[in-house]
């Protein structure tokens, strides 16, 4: 009997799953069948190798050791666990900022031509936080002192991040007092990683809380470094129409699938695309154009900016080379199963490497380099038409699932959209939420996992929080999944939202659920809660605010640091199931009830989705409650 119903929610994949299964190719999900039972240890976060003296195991029913060789404790091992995952997962969002940062340098001085200033609002508010002087400048000259200000946060060793300041004031307050402002993004990062190391930090409150520091420099710093000075380059997203799901894949066109999180070359690759001579050449070798998809996080950037087809989420990446379509997969950083390089054999797919970060034995690799950035683009668009020669039509099975939605919508976009563009505000959805049509904002982000049915808890839990007025926020591969189900499109309101959420929608013109990028532009989730709190009404902090986030197939470390600012932000967060925290009572405690008084966010670990919904909206409810706001004016739906 086919697994193919079990493992996902989305029809395309089960279509491309029960095609593996015929053709005995292993994938993901095989592969986790195969580690069963994985290390207990491991999952409840106290086993330890970080030193030769182990790797040591605290025995969970305390039958066995206690401590460690270096008599480090449970509590101990599991604290500096996962602060390690997030200085991590910081360090992969913080890098792609300074890769960023580091491109819009090359333009300041003139070294990367194919690149511009693409939007000049952006530009201007970004050198007014930094306290750089416009007068008399041209856009390149502001670029360059924007680029070098972003560059120095990273290494600096005093002193606080600029982006910091775009927090509601009494939120600033709360960190400074709590000593856990990131003073400089790579010294936090480092500083984490010093702390772990054998002998150093050994009180679970005190590494925890340099956690929250580490993850802001991250939240607040890197990864908002990356969303606004993309927008400088590429320009701002606006509300676009697209489409999503295997399906954008052609039988008649060089497919070229763009993979990973940094945009500078994609972006080259959408213009590539457009190349006359390489569209000639298409023709030739019998094709009848080229096809750029996007998968996982690239895709968000280039659909929001572009209305680039969006071929799937993080679990689909094996699916799209499994249509026997897919000429080219060219990948940067972060999300790349090493995998496809195996699978991609059975093909003719090329799979082209382009950051020195990630290679793979055996694997083309072409580096790019953002001084002739489109002359790269336009070699890795070159050997995908060369390539389509090669493709086994016999072998050709594209699903047929694709639905619409609309992407691009950033906290600038829902001011605007809600005040209009000269007038933007957001009173309106201040005033919804007070008078009880919107019961409050649910931000539902993160990763796909083998150990959850794919899409699925992404997908039950957005369509419960809509049916219960919260009008959700969206990034990463969570977007994805909801978009495949067709909830980023107006019409969901009517079929799937509360009856105050859907009035709302239906007069705005906007879907339940907002499509608000990739899973850096969570910090666009911060500054719309920001412009929240400082629009009135509401409380004086993102903590006071009827707002809960989630993470319901978390997976990376990327996610845990993600989770931790937002908790630092003071926001309740869900995630679909437990971090690597349970062997320790005193840290999942700590993470999951104290917190809460500590910076006004905590944890909560629930793998269902409906009830994890309702945990936010019970948060949500208590919020309201708090705020003396008005009683909601249609009753909570059931379970």
């Amino acid at each position: 009997m086919s697994k193919a119903l079990d493992r996902s929610a989305d029809k395309a994949s089960q279509h491309v799953l029960r095609q593996a299964e015929k053709d005995s190719v292993q994938l993901s999900w095989d592969r986790l069948e195969m580690m069963q039972p994985q290390c207990g240890f491991g999952d409840l976060g106290i086993c330890c190798r970080n030193c030769r003296m182990g790797p040591c195991r605290i025995d969970p029913f305390g039958e066995g050791p206690q401590v460690g060789v270096c008599g480090a404790n449970a509590d101990t091992i599991v604290a500096r666990n996962l602060l390690g995952h997030i200085a991590v997962g910081a360090a992969a969002h913080s890098d792609h900022g300074r890769d960023v940062a580091h491109t819009l340098a090359l333009v300041g001085e003139g070294k990367a031509h194919d690149y511009g200033i693409s939007d000049k609002a952006k530009l201007l508010e970004i050198a007014n936080i930094y306290g750089i002087s416009i007068d008399k400048k041209t856009d390149i000259e502001i670029a360059k002192e924007i680029a070098e200000k972003a560059l120095s946060e990273f290494g600096q060793q005093h002193g606080e991040l600029k982006f910091l300041s775009r927090a509601p004031k009494k939120r600033v307050e709360v960190w400074r007092k709590l000593g856990i402002m990131p003073r400089g993004i790579d010294r936090e990062i480092v500083e984490s990683l010093h702390r772990i190391h054998i002998g150093v930090d050994n009180d679970y409150k005190n590494i925890i809380n340099h956690g929250l520091r580490c993850s802001l420099g991250d939240g607040w710093g890197g990864s908002m470094i990356a969303t606004d000075l993309q927008d400088i380059l590429f320009g701002s997203p606006e509300p676009i129409r697209g489409k999503v799901n295997l399906g954008v894949l052609k039988e008649d066109q060089v497919n070229i699938v763009v993979h990973g999180h940094e945009p500078t070359l994609s972006e080259m690759a959408v213009k590539a695309c457009q190349d006359p001579k390489l569209l000639e050449l298409a023709k030739k070798n019998g094709a009848k154009g080229i096809n750029l998809a996007g998968m996982c996080c690239t895709a968000n950037e280039i659909l929001m900016r572009h209305g680039v087809h969006n071929a799937g989420n993080f679990l689909q990446q094996e699916l799209a080379i499994l249509t026997g379509s897919v000429e080219v997969m060219m990948v940067d950083v972060q999300c790349i199963m090493p995998a496809l390089t195996v699978l991609a054999q059975r093909f003719h797919t090329e799979i082209i490497t382009t950051s020195p970060k990630l290679k793979f034995p055996g694997v083309t690799h072409i580096e790019f380099k953002e001084d002739r950035a489109y002359e790269v683009a336009k070699s890795i668009i070159r050997r995908a038409v060369e390539n389509y020669k090669k493709r086994d039509k016999s072998r050709v099975n594209i699903p047929k699932e694709t639905m619409d939605l609309i992407a691009g919508f950033t906290a600038e976009q829902v001011k605007n959209i809600l005040g209009g563009r000269f007038r933007g505000t957001y009173r309106p959805l201040n005033d919804a939420i007070i008078s009880g049509r919107i019961r409050g904002i649910g931000g539902v982000v993160g990763c796909n996992n083998p150990k959850i049915k794919h899409d699925w808890a992404h997908i039950e839990m957005v369509k419960e929080l809509i049916k219960n007025d919260v009008i959700v926020l969206q990034t990463g591969c969570s977007a994805i999944a909801c978009a495949k189900e067709g909830l980023m499109t107006p019409e969901a309101a009517l079929e799937f939202a509360g009856h105050g959420l859907r009035e709302v929608c239906e007069t705005v013109g906007i879907p339940p659920v907002l499509h608000m990028g990739s899973c850096v532009d969570n910090s666009r989730i911060l500054i719309a809660a920001a412009e929240v709190v400082k629009e009135g009404g509401l409380g004086e902090d993102i903590s006071d605010l009827p707002a809960a986030g989630a993470a319901p197939e978390w997976m990376s470390q990327k996610a845990i640091s993600i989770g931790m600012y937002f908790v630092a932000s003071g926001v309740y967060t869900v995630f679909g199931g437990a971090q690597p925290v349970l062997g320790s009572k005193n840290v999942t405690d700590y993470i999951c009830n104290e917190l809460e008084d500590v910076v006004g966010g905590r944890f909560e670990f629930e793998e269902d989705p409906i009830k994890a919904a309702h945990l936010m909206i019970g948060h949500i409810n208590k919020k309201r409650e708090a705020l003396k706001l008005k009683p909601m004016m249609h009753a909570i739906a059931s379970n």
